[in-house]
């Protein structure tokens, strides 16, 4: 079973009902109206197809000790990919993701998070994202979005 297959399966319904998804500002890392979420910020510049975001980890992050939990970068690297397809007027979720984490991350740090699209088909786009602080890579990720 490939990743559109499994996506369909995971949300349960044809791509015709998934397009009734909409944004409410409650989104658990960009969401500007959930005060429990991340409130990471983003910008794109449609001109390059590129996103750029930001995001200063606190301490309720960690997963060990002094470090972010990889959920919480994972969480990011995804939102970047997918957050970049919307503002480009692409309705897509993640049909998979791979994640390579580099370097740990701490909280009080403040995070870089650098996205784009690499390449796009008629049902399917590939884009990649990175998480930094400063120079040094944290995690990066190559993901598969389905339109819907």
């Amino acid at each position: 079973m490939g990743p559109i297959s499994r996506a369909r399966g995971h949300y349960g319904c044809s791509s015709s009902c998934m397009k009734e998804l909409r944004d409410n500002q409650r989104c658990y890392v960009c969401g500007k109206d959930n005060p429990a979420g991340l409130q990471a910020v983003f910008e794109v510049d449609k001109n390059t197809r590129t996103i750029i975001g930001r995001f200063a980890p606190r301490q309720e992050h960690e997963g060990w000790q002094g470090i972010v939990h990889g959920g919480i970068v994972a969480a990011l690297l995804d939102e970047a990919m997918v957050k970049l397809a919307a503002h480009l007027g692409i309705h897509a979720v993640s049909a998979e993701i791979t994640v390579k984490f580099k370097a740990p991350a701490a909280p009080g740090e403040e995070l870089a998070i650098t996205g784009k699209i690499v390449k796009e088909a008629s049902r399917l786009i590939e884009a990649e994202a990175i998480v930094s602080k400063g120079l040094i890579v944290v995690a990066e990720a190559k993901g598969k979005l389905l339109k819907i």
